[in-house]
């Protein structure tokens, strides 16, 4: 019976790890705050969610699957150290009034595809043109084939005031808020730098999913500009998840051909 105890724990961290890389294929992943406004000495805590339309799978606190998982505060930058399973996976008490940035980026994960439509389908859905001639004049045979993926996201936290200023933290690909939705004189439009390996990315898509209080979603597609900048109008008491995808080839992997990394910013807009 002992052993049997002991084997349990096991298997259920496989099964999960197994869970969690099937359900992250070609869905969003993204932080979500229980509350994006807290008060000072308030608990702060997070979901790791994988889904779609801003709807998902909430996903507990494995390490094998974290790359890094940060709380920025000021300049202050604080690891996540969660115990396996936990859920949520970001459970800590605030310290100071200030603008809290959470930071999270996933190690790799592989996903085969079967046939060439669903691969065309998601390439078509996040904007990469053209996709059959390019996966031709790399010399890639046809389906199967595998893509590796990773996730890059961030999430917006007022902590009292809110008061401070994203910065870029030098995730593979990311979002740079340069306006902060908790400021008392926010005009309504968020304005994002979306970066790829620390440069601008311009005329990328930016996938914007709007949550109502009443959790009705909608979804706007936009563009950012020659600068990597997009600016997006923005509905006080309503939550956002920006989204935007890098599709490269992957030189360096004996299994993929293809890799994506995913960036995610999401915050609430207060309601004033």
């Amino acid at each position: 019976m002992k052993a049997v105890m002991m084997i349990l724990p096991r298997l259920f961290l496989a099964l999960w790890c197994a869970i969690y890389a099937g359900v992250a294929t070609a869905h969003e992943f993204w932080i979500e705050p229980e509350a994006f406004q807290v008060a000072t000495g308030a608990q702060i805590q997070a979901k790791l969610k994988n889904g779609q339309e801003f709807e998902g799978t909430t996903l507990s606190y494995f390490t094998r699957n974290i790359a890094r998982f940060d709380v920025v505060t000021g300049d202050v930058v604080t690891p996540v150290k969660g115990r396996m399973g936990d859920n949520p996976a970001l459970d800590i008490k605030s310290q100071q009034p200030g603008l809290v940035i959470v930071v999270h980026e996933t190690t790799p994960s592989f996903v085969t595809y079967k046939a060439w439509e669903k691969f065309q389908a998601f390439a078509d859905h996040k904007d990469f043109p053209n996709i059959l001639a390019r996966h031709a004049a790399n010399g890639f045979g046809p389906a199967p084939f595998k893509e590796r993926y990773t996730r890059h996201a961030k999430a917006l936290i007022a902590v009292g005031d809110g008061a401070g200023a994203d910065r870029a933290l030098r995730l593979k690909t990311e979002f740079v808020a340069l306006t902060n939705p908790y400021d008392a004189g926010f005009n309504g439009t968020m304005r994002v730098l979306l970066l790829d390996e620390g440069a601008p990315r311009a005329d990328g898509q930016v996938e914007v999913f709007d949550r109502a209080p009443d959790g009705a979603v909608t979804i706007s597609l936009h563009r950012t500009d020659a600068q990597g900048i997009a600016a997006v109008s923005v509905t006080p008491g309503h939550d956002y998840l920006f989204d935007g995808v890098v599709l490269r080839t992957a030189d360096d992997s004996d299994e993929a051909v293809w890799d994506t990394f995913w960036a995610a910013l999401t915050f609430g807009v207060p309601a004033r």
